[in-house]
């Protein structure tokens, strides 16, 4: 019982550990984003329409596991501040595509270098080697994780 519970304190310690890590990179990530006037849904959601190009908006809810309301709310705003519109399906109107305005575009180029250097920064403290590592072992906890539920 007594070896459980050390390997349970392992285990615990861990969990702290990664989750301080990754509070600590979400608000630096956070703070980054919300200093150029977006929020992190607006921001997450420019980024796959920049990266991947139009989208539909169920494809864009599926993605990036968000609520199909959530994503409309989102897209709306992002409307409002002309950096996404919508193109209607003509054959059915209710689907409709999500596509980055020109005004979208250049925030995006303007803004993005500057997310992924602050990214860089708050890795560097990793050589490529100890990246690669924490990488793959993130991954293996994560696949486990995902099949336990």
């Amino acid at each position: 019982m007594e070896q459980k519970l050390q390997h349970a304190e392992k285990e615990l310690k861990l969990f702290r550990t990664l989750l301080k890590a990754s509070k600590a990179l979400y608000d630096n990530a956070a703070k980054d984003i919300t200093s150029h006037g977006l929020t992190i849904e607006n921001f997450i959601v420019l980024e796959l329409l920049y990266n991947k190009g139009p989208h539909y908006i169920q494809d864009i809810s599926e993605t990036l596991m968000i609520p199909s309301g959530s994503i409309t709310y989102v897209v709306n705003k992002l409307e409002k501040k002309e950096l996404a519109k919508r193109e209607i399906n003509e054959e059915n109107k209710r689907y409709c595509k999500v596509l980055l305005t020109k005004k979208g575009e250049d925030l995006f180029n303007e803004i993005f270098p500057k997310h992924v250097e602050m990214i860089v920064q708050n890795l560097a403290v990793l050589d490529d080697s100890q990246k690669e590592q924490l990488t793959a072992l993130l991954k293996t906890v994560g696949l486990a994780a995902e099949e336990l539920s």
